[in-house]
């Protein structure tokens, strides 16, 4: 029996997809991807819209006027996208479906107003390496402004919400970051020693965690926390496990002593800070380095903690257990035998699963197409499928034929 309240729900998202994504027809970009072809309702495109999905796919002005070119079989000049950018001329109909298939999003995404609510280069934490350029960050700004969008489109159609609580914590000389890993894990309730799943736990609280790839590897993570949104964390899917869970747990420090990104150093000494007492409370693993540390104990902590060897010789040094030169007779050690670059003992990656019970919410209760669910997010199935399906492949969500793919 479908109950009323699911009829009404899925009616809601319907209403959604007519207003936002229109299929009186389709045809197929060069890429293979499904553009719907509106009949009765203009388009016209987002000027800021067209830069933001531009950037995240890390292209210039010039390369995404070649692939126009490449689309359509005339030429596109650079010139005409930077007028289009600037909103010096309209881009309407035909022109919006152009962008769309050199850009493969959705034309109606392009036509949505860029939110870009803290997306600026001072409004987001990173946990990067210096050597990160500024065309790289622009990308990854890119992709976490439409990560958010594609996020919130699918979870509020799928009318599921969670409680947040992530609250601020100020920190200085008296209230330090340690004891703010320690509110945190106590107003969590989260049992001592190591952190089982924390990306259920940061989902559980109410943040948006996603796995995707950031097209480098000098940068591990980024989040922000704009007011009145969900927390989202960004994990670059290049990072090895044990350094993703402290990534996440340095990106939840952020969000919470952090209002705004401050001066660089000090914020994230104090972010590594809270990692390191979340994931490895003093009270706990100080017996357990006591005893005193080697290469293969180094090892068993490392499976038990979940974090990398690298990590556990550092909560060491600060705990007084070993002192700098036993430090960095351990660091040389690490390097000699290479496990600086590729520690031994696997840590396995945590999947984020809210995402997936949307996803599954779609289209197994409100009988959603996988193409009609990715178009929500304004991305072609494949590539959907790829982010926030993939990933969280061990939630459960299984993969259906999609019977409106042609």
């Amino acid at each position: 029996m479908v109950s009323l309240k699911a009829v009404h729900s899925e009616d809601h998202v319907r209403n959604i997809l007519r207003h936002k994504v229109v299929y009186p027809q389709r045809s197929r970009d060069l890429s293979g991807m499904e553009v719907a072809v509106s009949d009765h309702k203009e388009l016209v495109a987002d000027p800021s819209m067209l830069a933001l999905a531009r950037d995240s796919r890390g292209w210039t002005q010039s390369e995404l006027a070649e692939q126009m070119s490449r689309v359509d079989g005339s030429r596109v000049t650079q010139g005409y996208v930077s007028r289009a950018e600037a909103g010096r001329i309209p881009v309407r109909a035909e022109r919006v479906h152009l962008f769309a298939a050199a850009l493969r999003f959705t034309p109606e995404m392009l036509c949505q107003g860029a939110d870009t609510t803290g997306v600026g280069i001072g409004l987001i934490h990173h946990r990067k390496r210096a050597s990160l350029g500024a065309p790289a960050l622009r990308r990854i700004h890119a992709t976490l402004a439409l990560t958010r969008y594609q996020v919130e489109a699918v979870t509020q159609a799928a009318a599921l919400r969670h409680v947040i609580l992530f609250r601020h914590i100020e920190v200085n000389d008296f209230d330090t970051p340690a004891d703010a890993a320690e509110t945190v894990r106590e107003e969590w309730n989260v049992p001592a020693g190591p952190v089982d799943n924390l990306v259920a736990l940061l989902e559980d609280a109410g943040a948006q965690v996603v796995v995707r790839d950031l097209g480098t590897t000098d940068l591990d993570a980024v989040s922000q926390w704009p007011p009145g949104r969900a927390p989202l964390i960004l994990l670059n899917s290049a990072a090895p496990g044990d350094r993703s869970r402290f990534s996440l747990a340095h990106e939840l420090g952020h969000l919470i002593m952090h209002r705004e990104p401050g001066e660089g150093r000090v914020q994230e000494a104090q972010a590594d800070r809270f990692a390191a007492e979340f994931l490895m409370p003093h009270e706990v693993i100080l017996s357990e380095l006591k005893p005193g540390i080697d290469v293969a104990r180094l090892m068993d902590l490392k499976a038990r903690w979940g974090v990398s060897m690298a990590a556990l010789i550092r909560r060491a040094v600060d705990l007084g257990v070993i002192s700098e030169w036993q430090y960095r007779t351990l660091m040389v050690e690490l390097s000699a035998l290479g496990y600086r670059t590729n520690e031994p003992t696997i840590i396995r990656r945590e999947t984020p699963r809210h995402i997936a019970q949307a996803v599954t919410r779609l289209e197994e209760q409100l009988h959603l197409s996988p193409t009609e669910t990715a178009h929500l997010a304004g991305l072609g199935r494949e590539e959907f499928h790829e982010i926030y399906v993939c990933a969280s492949s061990a939630s459960g969500h299984k993969d259906v034929p999609d019977p409106s793919a042609r």
